[in-house]
Order: C-alpha cells, then sequence, then structure tokens
C-alpha cells in the first residue's frame, strides 16, 4: 500500500488531463435537452482498453432519443486474489446542464485550474468519483500488484434524469456480477472534512402540476381565470405539508422532509396576456416513515381547494417516485472497512448518517445489498463554477485502493 500511496501522490498531471477530456463531452441525457453519454462512454471505453483493463462489459439500454439509439453503461474489472468477492466502486457518467452561463467565470466544458482547484461542469459531479476509481485501478494494474479481492468500476447513464437506463438496468442486466457479500461503495456525496458516511435517504417525489383557466387579454381578466395567481397560490399552500408530516430524525440533515416548488414552465410569451395554462414542478424529500402515498394524497388535497376557490383545472402527474430503501446498517462489513480506510488516509473519524438526496444507492439497499456513499467533496454540484479538488481526489483514490487491499 506504500507503493500504491506514493503511485497516487504522483497523478495530478493524470488528474488534469482525464478531467479536461471528461468536462468537454457534455454528457447530457435527453431529458435535459442532450444526446446522452455515449461520446463520453466511447472515450471511456477506449481508455480502459489502452489501459489494460481485463475485464470490460458493455449494457447499452435502449432510447430512441440518444445518439445511437441507447444510453450506454460501462463496467470495467481488475480481478483480485479473492475471485470470489469484489468492490464495485459506482459513478455516473451523466451531467446536468451548465444553467446561466453569466454566473460561470469561463467556460464550464472548458477545464480551468487554479493550484489545487479544477473548475468546470461535472468535475465534482460525477467525475471526480470517476476519476478516483480510475487512478486506485491504475495503480494496481501498473505496479502490478493484485488487489485482495476484485476491483470493479460500474460507469452509468441517467443517474440525473431518474435512473431508467442506468443502474437498475445494468443490475437486471448483469445480475450474475453481483452478490450480497459484495462490497459497494458510490463516491457521488460527500463532505469536504470526508467524515461524512451515508447509510441512508430520504424517500423522493417528483410531482408535476398543470393547472388550467381560461387565458384572456390583461385589460378585461373578468373574462378570463388566471392560473398564474391559481399556482401563486397553490405554492403558497405547500407549507401546509411541513405541518402534516412533521417528524424529525437526527439522522438526517435538515431533520425534517422538505417540500420545495422548484422549476416553472413558462406560459404566455408577452405581457398584456393572462395565462390561461401554468405549469410548476414540487420536489419532496420525506423522512422514511412517511410514505410517498400519503404525501400525494395532501398535494391533491390542497390541489382540489385551490379548484374551488380560483375555478382552475389541476392535475397532478408524478414524474419520480422513490420510497426510500432499508438502511444500510452501520456496522456492516462495506462501513466497517470504509471507516477503516477514511480513518488511515483522511486521519478523521467518519460519521454514518442519512442524507436527503437521492443516490443509486438506493437500487443497490432495495435489493439487499449493504452500499454507502462517500467521497470527499467540496459541494458545489449543479452549480455555476462547479469545482474539484486535486487533492481530494488523490486521498479518495488511496481510500479505495485501501478498500480493495487492506493494509
Amino acid at each position: 500500500m506504500s507503493r500504491i500511496s506514493e503511485y497516487l501522490e504522483d497523478q495530478k498531471d493524470k488528474i488534469i488531463e482525464l478531467q479536461e477530456k471528461l468536462v468537454a463531452i457534455p454528457a447530457l441525457g435527453p431529458d435535459n435537452q442532450g444526446t446522452g453519454e455515449k461520446e463520453k462512454a466511447d472515450f471511456l471505453l477506449s481508455y480502459f482498453r489502452d489501459s489494460g483493463f481485463d475485464e470490460i462489459f458493455e449494457i447499452n439500454s435502449p432510447d430512441p432519443r440518444a445518439q445511437g439509439g441507447y444510453r450506454p453503461n460501462i463496467i470495467a474489472m481488475i480481478p483480485g486474489k479473492n475471485t470470489l468477492k469484489t468492490l464495485w466502486i459506482i459513478s455516473h457518467m451523466d451531467i446536468v446542464p451548465s444553467g446561466d452561463l453569466c454566473l460561470w467565470d469561463s467556460d464550464p466544458f472548458k477545464l480551468r485550474v487554479e493550484g489545487d482547484m479544477i473548475f468546470g461542469r461535472g468535475v465534482e459531479d460525477n467525475h471526480q468519483g470517476i476519476v478516483s476509481s480510475i487512478l486506485a485501478a491504475r495503480a494496481f494494474k501498473e505496479l502490478d500488484i493484485k488487489p485482495d479481492i476484485n476491483l470493479g468500476l460500474v460507469l452509468v447513464a441517467d443517474e440525473e434524469t431518474g435512473n431508467k437506463h442506468g443502474l437498475p438496468f445494468v443490475l437486471d442486466e448483469k445480475k450474475e456480477l453481483f452478490g450480497k457479500d459484495d462490497l459497494y461503495l458510490i463516491p457521488d456525496f460527500g463532505t469536504a472534512d470526508s467524515k461524512l458516511v451515508e447509510v441512508a435517504e430520504k424517500s423522493m417525489l417528483w410531482i408535476k402540476i398543470t393547472v388550467t383557466g381560461r387565458q384572456c387579454h390583461a385589460s378585461r381578466p373578468d373574462k378570463g381565470i388566471n392560473t398564474l395567481v391559481a399556482s401563486s397560490a397553490f405554492i403558497l399552500k405547500l407549507g401546509e405539508l411541513y405541518d402534516h408530516f412533521s417528524d424529525h430524525s437526527e439522522l438526517f440533515s435538515p431533520p425534517e422532509s422538505t417540500f420545495c416548488p422548484t422549476k416553472k414552465e413558462a406560459n404566455v410569451p408577452n405581457v398584456n396576456t393572462i395565462p390561461g395554462m401554468d405549469v410548476f414542478y414540487v420536489d419532496c424529500r420525506v423522512l422514511p416513515d412517511y410514505k410517498l402515498d400519503e404525501v400525494l394524497e395532501q398535494v391533491k388535497a390542497i390541489g382540489s381547494k385551490i379548484e374551488s376557490e380560483y375555478r382552475v383545472k389541476i392535475v397532478c402527474e408524478t414524474l419520480l417516485r422513490e420510497q426510500s430503501a432499508p438502511f444500510t446498517d452501520p456496522s456492516s462489513e462495506i462501513v466497517t472497512k470504509l471507516t477503516r480506510a477514511i480513518k488511515k488516509v483522511c486521519d478523521v473519524e467518519p460519521v454514518p448518517q442519512g442524507v436527503g438526496g437521492g443516490t443509486v444507492a438506493s437500487f443497490l439497499r432495495h435489493r439487499e445489498f449493504n452500499a454507502v456513499v462517500w467521497a470527499t467533496l467540496a459541494g458545489t454540484a449543479h452549480q455555476p463554477n462547479e469545482c474539484s479538488n486535486i487533492k481530494n481526489t488523490i486521498n479518495d483514490a488511496k481510500v479505495m485502493a485501501y478498500m480493495a487491499n487492506p493494509w
């Protein structure tokens, strides 16, 4: 492990080179007005072949909207001394859109390097996880060291827009590869101090709400039904959900369920028209004790009151529904090994905790696989000037290598 550690300490240039190539390939899913992950996957497949990975699998999920007609997933493996057990490190290739370019200090798809910090869309979410896992694997390959157990890298599609074409598809198509005694690490969430080990998640519910009224000229509001007013009233009433679902759990931060109005679609293009249709969205992160059916019922009940009061028609459509999976046992092997590795490499005391953001760990936990989410991250995912720390990338790679080959 001292040889691996020394090797990883010398990989700054390799990190910059990899991140530069990944940032330049904006892998946006069709739901984010992109063509999918094929170009990025093609680059990574070529990289794995050139790096001498022993086994490489392509698992392509059909999607006629995407380039090539599919969404690509990749598995690259290095065999260990014990070939019956695998450490799986699971990252995602897709990113979110850049957003308002005026808020960026540089081109989001051209890597900017300032000392130990790098900037660009995707450098944290989830390129850092991809690069750290590749560095850990390359260390074993280039130093001709066989890990104690198999090391498997899984790079999935569609994480940012529902996962239909990502990890669930891989688990179904390649179920023979994944065992309950394997170790599952997802480097897609974490804190800057390396302490947070995510073992639980809140349930997730995304709702699209369509409000229909009657369009008219703004000089004669009496002839129309203003859906913007009704939508605004609906949004304000969503605050009542906090009273209905008021439990707290100190395992999570924030400790309560959250109900946030988020995206709003454009209605009329001109100022002097009252909109006859309005569409907005709600993101709900719900403590595991509550059933999502109960939340949806309350949202629809609020909608019924708005319909009566404002004479509109309201349709609530569920876009994403993920009832939280069972917790990963804090005393499980994956948590124990990860905790020991973090202590050794980062010299901190890790803390098992729950989070509100959904990750692909839930798909593993639903299948009774113990999975943890951990990385050392700046917390800039989805933000302008998204950034990643090179030293953190190296240390995360050391932790991954430690787990596959304990000292």
